[in-house]
């Protein structure tokens, strides 16, 4: 087992609203490995992007801390984080709106780099076009801008302008849901050969296991601010322990006529809204097998095996 290199300890996150104070990080813990791909999968509405962004920092978060290669992020101000931040990076879900249409491409790669110091206006061409052929597009797309391209073109430049620091550390954030299912795939197998290339260390956030299946080591679920189950990827699809992840498992479609598919979990009642948590396990009021304890107190993270941990009293 390889150290970790970003540690995440009880992480709390809140938002006001008009209607109250929404808790969208609820005591979080996650470890990202060195050179592994960590998949974080969820609903809509769970916190994944909310836990995303507390990590790069986007928003801090009022309790918890994070830790890059043992720096902990949320005790330095904006200058001391600076340079850390190149470490960091983040592929975010629209390309489209995350790309400025104004920049041409060479130039949205190059002001990073410039911005940090990594590079000369006069290098910013090669490097540019080192980075484009990284992900898979022509020398030529530098001069040409974000409209000029498709949304799988788009997110190859947001992959290219994230890895144009030399960071460590790659955050995609539901990087393909916006994308046709034959470019998801082409955009799953460049993030895979970027890992193994650069040895960079991966958090992929989506909603859709089947999705995230196929790229990650581990697999970590996510329900409303919490995990609820972290595993390695073939035992958390194959054996999942936590309700709510087999019921997640179950929704995963089979291609195959003559496969039988897993048996659903049957799931009652709409999800808790995070302005008014439940008492006890978030997840007790759709869960099947809910015992009385589960209505009062909140199960930890446990051990469930050696190739995993889950929070439930009655998995």
């Amino acid at each position: 087992m390889t150290d970790p290199i970003l540690q995440v300890r009880g992480l709390r996150l809140g938002f006001p609203s008009g209607k109250g104070h929404v808790q969208a990080l609820r005591g979080v813990d996650l470890e990202l490995r060195r050179g592994e791909v960590l998949g974080l999968v969820g609903e809509s509405g769970c916190g994944k992007s909310t836990l995303a962004r507390a990590v790069m920092q986007l928003a801090r978060p009022y309790e918890g801390t994070v830790l890059l290669e043992g720096t902990d992020l949320g005790a330095l101000g904006e200058r001391q984080l600076r340079p850390l931040r190149r470490h960091l990076q983040m592929v975010f879900q629209d390309p489209y709106a995350s790309l400025n249409p104004r920049m041409s491409i060479g130039d949205i790669l190059a002001e990073p780099q410039l911005a940090h110091g990594l590079l000369r206006r006069e290098e910013a061409g090669a490097r540019c076009a080192e980075l484009l052929d990284m992900v898979g597009l022509p020398a030529g797309a530098a001069h040409k801008y974000p409209h000029e391209f498709s949304g799988g073109q788009r997110q190859r430049v947001a992959i290219a302008r994230a890895l144009a620091l030399g960071p460590s550390v790659l955050i995609a954030d539901e990087p393909v849901s916006a994308l046709d299912v034959s470019i998801q795939a082409q955009i799953i197998n460049l993030l895979q050969e970027l890992v193994a290339r650069l040895n960079l260390s991966m958090i992929f956030i989506a909603h859709d296991l089947s999705v995230v299946k196929h790229i990650s080591d581990r697999i970590a679920v996510m329900y409303l601010g919490r995990i609820v189950e972290l595993g390695e990827a073939s035992a958390v699809i194959e054996t999942p322990r936590h309700p709510y992840t087999r019921a997640l498992v179950a929704s995963i479609p089979v291609p195959d006529p003559a496969r039988q598919a897993p048996a659903p979990e049957v799931l009652s009642g709409d999800p808790p809204s995070p302005l008014a948590p439940p008492r006890g396990c978030a997840f007790h009021s759709r869960c099947p097998r809910a015992l009385e304890r589960c209505r009062t107190e909140m199960p930890e993270l446990e051990a469930a095996s050696d190739k995993g941990s889950c929070a439930c009293f009655n998995p």
